[in-house]
């Protein structure tokens, strides 16, 4: 019996420092081509160092760098059973036409190249050269700071390099989802996609583009860390740059191109045929109908946790607090007593204080649930006023895999306010974030009015919403302060410090994850304290500042860095009439996911 050839992959390198993470990926890359062609079929790696000389200066002068090279690849070499030993260095004005010639005898199977980018020369090679002169598939990566792995948008403008595309993503995303994006008009399905996506099961999202679909892949790039695109993306056309050149200057993601050898006959967008298109009003009514549910269809405590367990998942719960002394024992207990004594659907309550000067903190303590200050969360990052901001550290000390939070001042609290928003994350895969929405009555007087609350809600809210975003003209209550959702969902988006958190992480989701990964549980009434007018009108100020900053990401504009940040408050008192300078600016948190610190804490969980 013959021995299997070995699938064989060259690296061509232009510096070594990050020569072993290129390894780690060819040889995830490896593993997957090679699996195609035989089952158990050894890969080898080969590497080869590129020094470029200018066109004035004699290559002799670069024997000593030479050396330095060979030493590094030698040495990586003897540590890796997977990389060969016959390592190379080509010094020469256009050493990628060296590395062509050593493909055109020895005939590998891939080509990983570092690249420059698609308006540099690699190896005295321009993009266009490279992709068409190794008679080999080709993976060309630029900007290759894999710093952490991370959900990978995948690219393509035809089929013929599909199969490629996906495993060059696959090997950058690790276990998380990629993004298939569709660049042909709306209205045009994808054929195939289900055999793809039963094939590819880290595909987890299909995207198309609106409008110009160098625009619509920046804006998507925003929320992943790696994009792949076909060697189609480098086509020229007419007087215009090309696709990749477009693209590549507004983003600092690495930029993979594939090009397979043999294309594939599998088309990824669809023929030039034009069908009805289901508008935006349809749509929503439809999700409207599918992801709102009730709260009483998940009493059944017992039910969720069967289902908690079948999944493996642990549960989280957060309360932000600040000074909630009158509203913060009645909250701990009816959660702790149905919720973790009586069927453990929760693995842990959490306190996220922020410095309440009252007996908050006190009163939880006593009752056993750990209490964090927010700003001792993550010190070395600083700390800024506002719920949004305890939210967003709460990440950063909250265990579970589903996060609840829930607020502090309900004085009619229930365990529904809890089962309600977990019950649509462990009955529906898909869904990643669910908002909670109820009847707010609002006390006027020594009365107490069954309707009037959430008055911020339906004056700026929902007017806002309907105008920019009316994907998500159909959620109730954008600025409920119950909500959960998925960490892997929540790490992956922004946080605003104050006012503008909900409004912020209800956009950001849709834009990351659509609007069928959103839900809304009716939680039937919730009682709590009525703000004074003042203070809406802030809340206002913030939320609106909120919109505008995420219309100009999405409307290619700039509007906020015009707009005043400071507010004059009327203050009416019996013996004084003035107005009051106040700064309302919700300052922006990162992805969590991008946080040193938080990476080594899921490390240590893990």
């Amino acid at each position: 019996m013959t021995e299997a050839k070995p699938y064989r992959v060259l690296i061509t390198l232009t510096e070594p420092n990050n020569a072993e993470q290129w390894v780690n990926f060819a040889a995830r890359m490896a593993d997957q081509m090679a699996g195609q062609q035989l089952a158990q079929q050894p890969y080898e790696i080969h590497l080869c160092g590129l020094i470029s000389v200018p066109e004035n200066i004699s290559p002799s002068e670069y024997a000593l760098q030479a050396r330095e090279w060979r030493d590094a690849l030698d040495k990586l070499a003897r540590e890796r059973d997977d990389v060969a030993d016959a390592t190379q260095v080509q010094v020469d004005f256009k050493p990628m036409s060296r590395a062509a010639d050593w493909v055109r005898e020895q005939a590998p199977d891939l080509l990983v190249a570092e690249w420059c980018g698609p308006d540099e020369l690699t190896g005295g090679m321009t993009t266009r050269e490279m992709l068409d002169t190794f008679a080999c598939d080709v993976v060309l990566l630029a900007r290759q700071t894999w710093e952490q792995e991370g959900s990978v948008l995948l690219a393509l403008r035809g089929g013929p390099n599909l199969s490629l595309g996906v495993r060059a993503a696959r090997a950058l995303a690790g276990e998380h989802h990629i993004t298939l994006f569709n660049a042909a008009p709306v209205g045009r399905p994808v054929p195939n996609l289900q055999r793809i996506l039963s094939e590819e099961p880290h595909i987890g999202r299909v995207v198309s583009a609106v409008g110009d679909a160098a625009q619509s892949l920046v804006r998507e790039a925003r929320w992943h860390t790696a994009l792949v695109m076909g060697g189609s993306a480098i086509k020229q056309e007419v007087n215009t740059k090309t696709l990749m050149q477009r693209v590549y200057p507004q983003t600092n993601l690495p930029a993979v191109l594939v090009r397979m050898r043999t294309p594939e006959t599998l088309e990824f967008h669809a023929p030039a045929v034009v069908r009805a298109t289901e508008d935006v009003s349809t749509r929503v009514d439809r999700w409207f109908a599918q992801n709102t549910y009730h709260s009483s269809e998940f009493q059944d405590v017992n039910a969720l946790l069967a289902m908690k367990e079948k999944q493996g998942l642990t549960i989280s719960l957060g309360l932000p607090a600040l000074n909630e002394g009158a509203t913060i024992g009645k909250v701990i207990e009816t959660m702790k007593q149905a919720l973790m004594l009586d069927a453990p659907l929760l693995d842990e309550i959490v306190l996220i204080d922020s410095n309440s000067t009252d007996d908050t903190a006190a009163i939880a303590r006593a009752q056993g649930i750990p209490v964090f200050q927010h700003p001792d969360i993550l010190p070395e990052l600083g700390t800024f006023r506002g719920k949004g901001e305890g939210l967003w550290k709460s990440l950063h000390v909250l265990k579970g895999d589903l996060i609840v939070w829930v607020d502090t001042d309900i004085a009619n609290i229930h365990p529904r306010f809890v089962y309600g928003l977990v019950g649509p994350l462990l009955k529906a895969p898909g869904v990643q974030y669910v908002k909670g929405y109820y009847q707010r009555p609002i006390q006027m007087g020594d009365k107490l009015q069954a309707f009037g609350g959430g008055r911020v809600t339906e004056l700026v809210a929902r007017p806002l919403l309907n105008l920019f975003y009316p994907e998500l003209s159909g959620v109730i209550q954008p600025l409920s302060g119950e909500y959960a959702g998925r960490r892997t969902a929540l790490e992956q988006v922004p946080f605003f410090s104050g006012y503008g958190v909900e409004t912020g992480l209800l956009i950001d989701l849709l834009e990351k994850f659509g609007l069928d990964a959103i839900a809304q549980t009716d939680l039937e009434v919730r009682i709590h304290r009525n703000q004074e007018l003042s203070s809406l009108s802030r809340m206002a100020f913030a939320i609106m500042q909120v919109f505008i900053a995420r219309m100009e990401g999405r409307y290619d504009l700039q509007l906020l860095d015009k707009a005043n940040r400071t507010m004059k408050m009327i203050v009416q008192e019996p013996e004084r009439l003035a107005l009051q300078l106040s700064d309302i600016a919700d300052l922006e948190r990162p992805a969590m996911a991008t946080v040193a610190g938080y990476r080594n804490f899921l490390r240590k969980a893990s």
